[in-house]
């Protein structure tokens, strides 16, 4: 059980509110921003408005799957109430204090680091990337199918990245018929990649790959697919970047192109909402249960 936990939720999604649940049934006293009391409805569950939460008896403050901006903005699951995190709230919180968060900027870790609380970011451990990379990746092909208009099956497909997400990524396609090329770095990655019976290009030498796709996927966070590259590429080619902000692709010169490159954010809370949910709250109370 976790009666002994004061968990404050500050803002999220969909996943969040399956999460919330699951720690709740655990008997965690929450409290909820950026959430109406309809949304939630449990007994366990306080939902407030920011101005009146009390950061001196929070055990532990989760943040959304995003964290916050440079700024400290989080995002809210209702829009009508506006989160700024700031070094003198997180000074508040009690020495034990640990902060989850989704993901962490440089502003995010400085502040925690200053104020000497744990930090654990929840999509860099790999109970949780390797299976929500399930979800994203159906959620791509989903993506892949409405917005063009030839089967995936028999179309030329580039992953980009061949990571916890390229590797799940690569493996659908492939399995719903597509041609797979995996663009790598390292040497293991390209030992994997013939093992699996994917095409194989270097990261570096991409421009030899972009004039015979139908459709490539982006999962590398940093810039990739920038004019020169861009240039190469097929007007009628799809680039879908699944890569946290600012992804790795340049949409503007896209865009000037009239090439259709579409920015995939947080698509498993957008699709699968449960299942990802379900996945952060298995390991979140695994490790809120430790605390005790």
């Amino acid at each position: 059980m976790l009666n002994h936990i004061q968990l404050l939720v500050l803002g999220g999604d969909h996943r969040y509110v399956n999460v919330m649940k699951a720690i709740a049934a655990k008997e965690a006293n929450i409290t909820a921003v950026g959430y109406k009391e309809a949304t939630i409805d449990h007994s366990l569950i306080q939902c407030k408005q920011f101005v009146d939460v009390s950061f001196e008896t929070a055990d532990v403050v989760l943040l959304p799957v995003e964290g916050m901006d440079a700024t400290g903005e989080i995002h809210a699951h209702d829009n009508n109430d506006t989160i700024f995190l700031t070094q003198e709230m997180i000074n508040k919180t009690p020495k034990h204090c640990t902060i989850f968060t989704g993901t962490a900027n440089d502003a995010l870790r400085e502040m925690v680091h200053k104020a000497d609380r744990s930090l654990v970011v929840l999509f860099e451990r790999d109970d949780i990337a390797i299976k929500n990379a399930i979800p994203t990746a159906e959620a791509t092909l989903q993506i892949a199918m409405e917005e063009t208009s030839r089967t995936i099956h028999h179309s030329n497909v580039l992953v980009i990245g061949y990571g916890r997400v390229g590797k799940t990524m690569a493996r659908l396609f492939h399995q719903v018929g597509a041609n797979v090329t995996v663009a790598a770095r390292k040497d293991e990655d390209f030992a994997r990649v013939d093992e699996m019976k994917f095409g194989a290009t270097h990261i570096n030498d991409l421009h030899h790959t972009l004039k015979n796709v139908n459709i490539i996927i982006n999962t590398v966070p940093a810039p990739i697919l920038q004019e020169k590259e861009l240039t190469t590429i097929d007007p009628q080619t799809l680039i879908i970047d699944v890569a946290s902000k600012p992804g790795g692709t340049d949409f503007k010169t896209a865009e000037k192109l009239g090439i259709r490159a579409i920015h995939a954010l947080g698509l498993p809370g957008k699709v699968a909402p449960t299942t990802a949910g379900d996945i952060l709250a298995s390991v979140l109370t695994m490790l809120l249960e430790r605390t005790r």
